[in-house]
Formats: structure tokens, C-alpha cells, sequence
């Protein structure tokens, strides 16, 4: 593969203006290509007229066939490709310890692929462990040999036992678990079968505005995964929780993360149910919870699926606001960069007035800040949770 002396491709679309404004992806159909290029090797994108606008690297099987690491003509380019990236590296992990203290969190995203100037990979690390996932063949030939350069990057300030690569193909019913903390919360983390490594660590400061709102109150979890919003509300004091999860494994999880935290048992109750049957049946019993939280995985993983999702949501949002007591908080969130913040308000706004409810909105957030995005790339701003109260 050839880093530092790239291969000219050529744009047959006017996209110079978004280039420059720092936007990452430059699709196959946008390209007049005529060589077979390997993956991961540099390339110089270049105006129908010549002149040179951004340096990436080719990903021969993605749409995305440039992944854009700088742009900028000769001026701008980046002397040496490997040097970039353990530089671009540093800088991230910077941003991330300046705001952490790793003794009371030691879970985090120390690359949010784009966001940080290092498109196609992410890494999250898990109390010593980084774990990496490639956005396809391109993004893997390019950043190799990434351990080697993650390893060198986190010296003298991370140390890390093992890298693992969760886009590689496993075989078996292997486990890899680790014991982390956020924000003195105990969790024990899948980091082989986890889904996102064991913990949804983009949640991480939603779970701490749940907390702060929980003590004394009645804390219903839907879609709970391992516990996360649950475990934190129990730990700040909530009078009672309950977490419900189609999957045996991760309510099994859960219940292990609030004996890991000496929670009292009697007062956390888990539900392996699918979470509309669950929600219909409280309705009809007239069950009411204090705190609602609702955080399903995507409904709308591609744009086709968007129409689908509205009525979902719409739906999902109904049934959480009946069972929410008057005056109670019903936070929703949406993890779908396809549906965005409007469509989403409008769900909740929709589904409370067919549960007969009134909604007011209190605030909207995003993710943690160890997942930025950046203003020229809007499909990087994906997580949205909003928090209201319904009468």
C-alpha cells in the first residue's frame, strides 16, 4: 500500500464546497474512477479541473469510497499518513482525560470515528481494555497496524491489557468480561457479546439527569439492556425500579450489576418481556410509574425505514406516557441518525395526546461528550433524549 505518495481520484459531482467544510464521506457514484485501487490506500481527490481538495483513503467495497482525512489543497496536505493518525490519536485521548477521572469512570469512547478526524474506526476503552470496530475493509487496511499505534498513543497515561477487535468474525459462545466504573457505579461489561462492548456508554450522562431526579421515586426502565439507567437510579435513591428487556442474558445482567452495587433486591423488579406487551398489560392494570425512561434500539436503521418508525415510536410513546403518574417525567430517546430531532418531538407530542395525556417539554440532550460531532457532518448527531413531564 502506498501512505505518502497518493493516487489521484477525480469528482464528477460538485462537492467541493461540503469537502471543504469538513464533510467526510465522498460516495462511489460521486467519482470518476478508472485504476483498481487497494483498500486503505491514500488518495487525492481532485476537481474535474485538476486541482487537488482533500486526502483520504479508498474503501473498495464500501459506498463510501473515500473516506476523507483532510482537506485542503497542496498547502494543507498531511506529511506522512502514520504520524497523522498516532497524532490524531493523542489528541482525542487528550480531550477525553482532561474532563475524566478515571478512577471514578473508566468506560469511555476514546474514538468516535469521524468526529475525531479518523474516519471508519471507533474505540471504546473498558477499565483496561480498548475495543475497536472498523467500518469496513478500507478503514481496517488503512489504520493497520492499529494496535500497535493505539498502544503507542495511550503511553504513559492509559495502560492497556488488550485490544479487541469486535468487527472481526468470532466463532464459540466466548466472553471477555470486565469489571468498570461510571461515575462510581459499578457495571460488569460483555465486551465480546455485549452489544457496543457490554454498555451504552453514549448514555452516560443521561443516566446521570435520571439519577439526579430519581430519588424517592418509582423508575421504570424499558428496553433496559444490563440496567444502566435503573442502576444509577437505584444508587441515588429511588424508591423502586423496574427493568424490562425481551433478552434473558442481559435482565440476568442487570440483576448481577445491583447485587455488584449491594442494592436492596426487594425494592428492583426485572421483566424478560417485549416491552409493547409489557406496557399494554400495566395499562390495563392501571400501573403508574414516577420516571419513565425508554431507550430502544434503532428503529429506523436506514432511511427506507423512517415511515415504519414514526408509527412505532408514535405507538411505544403512547403506552409509555399512560403508564407515566400525573406530573411524572417520561424521558425518550432515539438512537437513528435517520429520524431526526423534529420527527422525534413530533412522536412524543403525538403519542401523549392519544394516550389521552398532555406533554411539556423540559430539555433535550445528545450524547456524552466523549462522542462529538462535528457541524459539517449532521449523520454523525444520531443519540437524542428528551426529557418532559406528562399531566
Amino acid at each position: 500500500m502506498t501512505r505518502d505518495h497518493p493516487r489521484p481520484v477525480v469528482l464528477r459531482k460538485k462537492l467541493s464546497r461540503s469537502i471543504r467544510q469538513g464533510h467526510p464521506w465522498i460516495y462511489r457514484d460521486a467519482l470518476n474512477v478508472r485504476d483498481v485501487l487497494e483498500n486503505g490506500a491514500v488518495v487525492e481527490v481532485r476537481t474535474r479541473d485538476g486541482r487537488p481538495i482533500a486526502r483520504g483513503f479508498w474503501d473498495e467495497r464500501s459506498p463510501i469510497a473515500v473516506r476523507v482525512l483532510e482537506a485542503g489543497g497542496p498547502g494543507h496536505r498531511f506529511a506522512n499518513a502514520d504520524s497523522l493518525v498516532t497524532e490524531r490519536l493523542r489528541a482525542a485521548l487528550d480531550r477525553r482525560l482532561e474532563r475524566l477521572d478515571l478512577s471514578k469512570t473508566n468506560a469511555f469512547r476514546w474514538v468516535h470515528g469521524e468526529n475525531d478526524l479518523l474516519p471508519g474506526v471507533h474505540v471504546d476503552f473498558y477499565a483496561d481494555t480498548a475495543v475497536v470496530r472498523f467500518d469496513g475493509d478500507g478503514p481496517r487496511a488503512f489504520y493497520e497496524p492499529f494496535e500497535t499505534r493505539l498502544r503507542l498513543a495511550a503511553q504513559p497515561r492509559l495502560p492497556i491489557r488488550a485490544v479487541i477487535d469486535r468487527s472481526a468474525p468470532r466463532t464459540g459462545v466466548e466472553t471477555d468480561e470486565r469489571e468498570i466504573v461510571e461515575n462510581s457505579v459499578r457495571f460488569v461489561v460483555d465486551l465480546v457479546r455485549g452489544q457496543k462492548g457490554g454498555l451504552f456508554i453514549d448514555q452516560r450522562e443521561n443516566r446521570i439527569r435520571v439519577a439526579g431526579r430519581a430519588r424517592g421515586n418509582s423508575v421504570l426502565n424499558l428496553f433496559g439492556y444490563t440496567g444502566g439507567f435503573a442502576v444509577h437510579a437505584a444508587v441515588a435513591g429511588a424508591q423502586s425500579t423496574d427493568t424490562v428487556d425481551m433478552a434473558r442474558p442481559v435482565i440476568e445482567a442487570a440483576r448481577r450489576n445491583f447485587e455488584l452495587n449491594n442494592l436492596p433486591m426487594d425494592r428492583a423488579r426485572f421483566h424478560i418481556l417485549d416491552v409493547f406487551t409489557f406496557l399494554t398489560a400495566a395499562v390495563q392494570r392501571g400501573d403508574r410509574w414516577d420516571i419513565v425512561v425508554s431507550d430502544p434500539p434503532s428503529f429506523a436503521p436506514k432511511k427506507a425505514a423512517v415511515h415504519a418508525a414514526r408509527q412505532t415510536y408514535q405507538r411505544l410513546h403512547e403506552l409509555a406516557s399512560a403508564v407515566t403518574t400525573p406530573g411524572g417525567l417520561l424521558c425518550a430517546s432515539s438512537c437513528s441518525s435517520h429520524f431526526g430531532k423534529d420527527d422525534f418531538l413530533a412522536s412524543i407530542e403525538a403519542g401523549v395526546r392519544q394516550a389521552g395525556r398532555e406533554w411539556v417539554f423540559e430539555a433535550q440532550y445528545g450524547a456524552a461528550f466523549d462522542h462529538p460531532v462535528l457541524t459539517a457532518f449532521p449523520e454523525g448527531d444520531y443519540l437524542k433524549f428528551v426529557m418532559g413531564r406528562v399531566h
